[in-house]
């Protein structure tokens, strides 16, 4: 195939180029130069800032466009509008946020977030979701039937959120006896997608002819094979080749919220009952399931992931945007020891 990838450098578009060279596909890149730009030597470019200047792409016809950098409605219009006639399919990579309430399960045809001001482009924790939704209206409006996809948490090498990347990191630093601070319970059901599934669904998709929308996630922890909370905790200390684990410090919900432990922030795949996302990893993934998406085995995912940290420089691997720092932890660790006595 004829890919036009908007993106392609930093992490999900990053997977999807490479897969895509590895497939054999044509890939045309369209992105401002500025994110890893001597990536891909090979592969044919147009340069530019679809949030200002589409006119690198007003010429060229290619068998599918892959939109993975849409966080705007006015910038997936204008590109839609743009490519409209010269490309077969439309892939969107829209997000499992854009779901109006995690109160219950979301499937694909559960009802979408609206934005309270459609006029904002303000990309925040609550607008973010919203904004996925109008992106997809957006599109909808140029492409009668495109390729929608859901993604849950996308984790995996060059993930620049540290969302996940934080337990294996963690854990491979800790030492023998180590306490190393985790919510409880044990057999909490987590989901998320590796980039590289993400990738190879949305090639085997768009070669299929697929159409619709498709949630790409793990599996829900109310089907047989989920992922839980043990079974990354196991996967992290067998990928870091530790003797033995660290000393897990479980904690639930009630005593690291009187901590003022931040939900998914400061420990990355823990969301309280109470928390307004407390669903948010329990989206149907069966339709994807259904049309052919294949999850690899988390030891995989955990290990490609710590082995991408490991060889960042040490300035890159300071836990700025997810986790907790260590000064942070020990604080807590003696705050619950201290609750406890």
């Amino acid at each position: 195939m004829r890919l036009l990838i908007l993106g392609g450098t930093q992490f999900v578009g990053r997977h999807l180029v490479e897969a895509a060279v590895a497939q054999g596909h044509e890939v045309t890149l369209f992105h401002r130069g500025q994110t890893a730009p001597t990536l891909f030597p090979g592969l044919a470019r147009r340069l530019g800032d679809r949030r200002a200047d589409l006119s690198a792409l007003a010429e060229g016809e290619w068998d599918a466009v892959l939109d993975c950098c849409g966080y705007l409605p006015r910038e997936v219009a204008a590109t839609a509008k743009l490519l409209k006639g010269r490309v077969g399919q439309y892939l969107y990579i829209s997000s499992v946020s854009a779901y109006a309430s995690f109160a219950v399960p979301n499937a694909e045809d559960s009802p979408l977030g609206q934005l309270s001001d459609p006029d904002t482009e303000v990309i925040d924790g609550a607008s973010y979701g919203p904004l996925k939704a109008a992106c997809e209206a957006a599109l909808l409006a140029h492409f009668k039937s495109p390729l929608i996809l859901r993604p849950s948490l996308v984790v995996g090498p060059f993930d620049p959120t540290q969302r996940f990347t934080y337990w294996p990191a963690r854990i491979a630093s800790a030492q023998a006896g180590e306490p190393v601070l985790v919510p409880a319970p044990a057999q909490e059901p987590l989901q998320f997608i590796d980039a590289r599934d993400l990738a190879e669904f949305a090639l085997q998709a768009l070669s299929r002819g697929l159409t619709g929308r498709f949630n790409v996630a793990g599996t829900p922890g109310h089907v047989s094979g989920h992922v839980t909370r043990q079974d990354l905790l196991d996967a992290c200390v067998a990928a870091a080749g530790l003797a033995a684990a660290p000393a897990w410090v479980w904690a639930d919900s009630a005593a690291l919220m009187a901590q003022g432990v931040k939900p998914w922030n400061e420990l990355p795949l823990w969301l309280p009952p109470e928390h307004e996302y407390a669903g948010f990893m329990h989206c149907s993934n069966a339709a994807a399931l259904q049309a052919g998406l294949r999850l690899r085995p988390l030891r995989d995912t955990v290990t490609d992931t710590l082995a991408w940290w490991q060889s960042l420089p040490e300035a890159e691997q300071q836990f700025s945007r997810a986790g907790l720092s260590p000064q942070r932890e020990r604080e807590l660790l003696a705050g619950l020891a201290g609750a406890a006595s």
